[in-house]
């Protein structure tokens, strides 16, 4: 039987060392962050704002807080996990480690983005999209499937962070969607045709400059950099795969109220006003990009809609993310 103990990440062990267990806070909540800070930090304030309570923020990834959430079991400080792709949450619902929210709270937002029983909420989305350079390839040149990255022809063509929580969550759709196989073989084949970069933003730099010729990211990267300067993109354009595609694939961010809080009443206030009006406005009109995800909820309006985006049907707990580190690790890319 695979053991998850098998599969924690150096820098796992790292975060548990550098994030030592800490006093339970009686003055607010403790949450647990693997979304971007900027974007936690936004709801954490207008949530104080609106409730008077107070929340902590401690900083990590997906990877090494859902690891650390199983190994402080129990005895967790933590009150709230925040993520920014669900293999994480479906990780620590596997170990039993969430309470259930209410029907209230998860009334917030379509069964679509959320599992079903109701022990975590999507609060955000993002996706997967192929940045590639406009001054080297035109639409007919792009891949119909991320299946097709697999092709000889795509050799030293095109990128990802293999290692990053983004790039595995895509796989860990693959996987649910294609099956074992494939995706090994499909992995496989990424270790002889991609070049591996550190993180997103690096992938769409590399392909902005002209390095490589495309690259497979989160949407969000592009329209942030758009928003500023737009010197990392401003070669670069965005191809969506649709019809349901693996490559279509939008992660959903999580979050859910540890089993071990002392302040679970808190803590679902707090998760409940993220996906609710309150912290879905933070996405609207923020500078994050990422979708909004809740009822009636709306997004940035600079995003294609997600209505769009022809993503294909995936089911959030479903994903399994050490099945996933088994995998890539197999096919040499961790």
């Amino acid at each position: 039987m695979f053991s998850l103990s098998r599969v924690l990440s150096s820098s796992a062990l790292i975060a548990i060392v550098l994030l030592p267990a800490i006093g339970r806070c009686d003055d607010g909540i403790v949450v647990y962050n693997a979304q971007h800070e900027s974007l936690t930090k936004a709801w954490a304030e207008g949530f104080t704002k609106e409730t008077g309570i107070a929340v902590t923020l401690r900083k990590g990834s997906d990877t090494e807080f859902a690891n650390q959430i199983v190994q402080e079991g129990k005895a967790s400080p933590a009150d709230v996990f925040v993520t920014e792709n669900s293999p994480a949450m479906a990780l620590v619902d596997r170990a039993g480690l969430f309470e259930p929210l209410s029907s209230e709270t998860r009334a917030e937002v379509p069964a679509a983005f959320q599992p079903a029983n109701g022990h975590w909420i999507g609060v955000a989305a993002r996706s997967t999209v192929f940045a590639y350079d406009k001054t080297k390839l035109k639409e007919a040149d792009l891949p119909a499937s991320i299946v097709d990255l697999s092709d000889p022809i795509w050799k030293g063509r095109w990128a990802a962070s293999p290692s990053g929580a983004d790039f595995q969550a895509i796989v860990a759709a693959m996987l649910t969607l294609k099956g074992e196989d494939a995706t090994l073989a499909w992995l496989t084949a990424m270790k002889t045709n991609a070049v591996p970069y550190k993180g997103n933003s690096t992938a769409m730099k590399a392909v902005n400059a002209g390095a490589i010729e495309g690259a497979v990211i989160y949407h969000y990267y592009y329209f942030g950099d758009q928003a500023k300067t737009g010197e990392n993109s401003g070669n670069v354009g965005l191809h969506y795969f649709r019809h349901q595609d693996p490559g279509a694939f939008v992660s959903i961010s999580g979050a859910g109220v540890l089993a071990s809080s002392q302040h679970k009443e808190e803590a679902e206030r707090f998760v409940k006003w993220i996906a609710g009006k309150g912290g879905q406005s933070v996405l609207r009109d923020g500078d994050s990009f990422e979708y909004a995800v809740g009822v009636d909820a709306v997004s940035n309006p600079a995003l294609t809609p997600l209505a769009d985006l022809q993503a294909p049907t995936v089911t959030p707990d479903a994903l399994d993310s050490a099945k996933v580190s088994e995998l890539m690790t197999k096919a040499g890319l961790l």
